[in-house]
């Protein structure tokens, strides 16, 4: 599959901090590809030197077969950025911001495809500054489109949105991945990146410590299932960490929480209990997440701050 970008030990340090440490990765043509991880892993400052913002202090960086630092403008016509922090002048309408975007590119989207691509039609008047949350992000969206970008840079892109505003921006990235477009996105929700991306690069401490898709990252782990459930009544002859495919077994409260390996684990403990006469009730079943794998590749949980 052709490479859209190419990353070699990247680094950039910002006084006592190595903000950026020997990161090496690709992105392919046409993929979802996802950076992941906590605030202050990372992932802006490598985004911001791959599309050109900032100046690595060494590595080699292409995009699209361009160096972002001594090909900046010609990239610039190629990709589209949507970034963490962005603002407009609250006056500003929404057309308006379209028009005035495609106005810097010699070919470019009309704003009523935009508008109706990202369900802004019925905001086309109104101002900035009276948009809400989520329609602030899709007009970003918008406006990182309309040069007709052929790789797009989404920076944290539903930080502060509720969950359906949250779902909404997952529909569109599927959207603009199935134009033929390569996305590349950065985030620190775990179930964001295990949805949408292709492949996925976990960032810590400035560092890639996991490059593989999401099914791919949880498997070579070999992160145990977990099955929970409350016991009506104790059973002396239910065994639970005798059992095929256990790992383990641990109370929490008045609940049992199982942990082991393989698509039988459920069925086995269910039938085991069934047959020593307990009775389970509110069972749940949870499969391992990339939460999981960050919290075995780290030592530590997701952090929001």
């Amino acid at each position: 599959m052709e490479t859209a970008i190419i990353v070699e030990d990247l680094r950039k340090r910002y006084d006592e901090v190595q903000a950026v440490d020997g990161a090496t990765f690709d992105v392919k043509v046409g993929e979802i590809f996802g950076m992941v991880g906590p605030n202050g892993a990372g992932k802006t400052t490598a985004i911001e030197c791959i599309e050109g913002l900032r100046r690595p202090d060494g590595g080699v960086i292409r995009v699209l077969g361009l160096d972002p630092g001594s090909e900046a403008e010609e990239l610039r016509l190629r990709i589209g950025v949507q970034l963490q922090e962005s603002n407009l002048p609250d006056r500003l309408r929404v057309r308006e911001a379209l028009e005035l975007f495609a106005s810097f590119y010699p070919s470019s989207e009309t704003p009523d495809e935009l508008l109706v691509l990202l369900g802004l039609e019925e905001k086309a008047r109104t101002p900035w500054g009276r948009l809400s949350g989520g329609q602030k992000q899709r007009l970003f969206i918008a406006l990182a489109l309309v040069n007709r970008p052929e790789l797009v840079f989404l920076d944290e892109l539903t930080t502060g949105l509720d969950p359906q505003a949250r779902r909404h921006m997952w529909d569109l990235v599927r959207v603009i991945r199935e134009q033929g477009r390569t996305v590349f996105l950065t985030t620190h929700f775990m179930e964001e990146a295990e949805r949408l991306c292709d492949r996925v690069a976990i960032m810590d401490q400035g560092k890639i410590v996991a490059l593989e898709s999401p099914t791919g990252l949880i498997r070579s782990l070999g992160i145990d299932r977990r099955l929970s459930f409350a016991i009506e009544q104790d059973c002396p002859d239910l065994k639970l960490d005798e059992l095929p495919l256990v790992e383990r077994v641990e109370r929490v409260g008045e609940r049992t929480v199982v942990y082991g390996q393989g698509d039988r684990l459920v069925s086995i403990v269910v039938n085991a209990a069934e047959a020593a006469g307990a009775g389970l009730r509110d069972v749940r079943t949870e499969d391992p997440s990339l939460e999981d794998v960050f919290l075995r590749l780290t030592g530590r949980e997701m952090r929001e701050s």
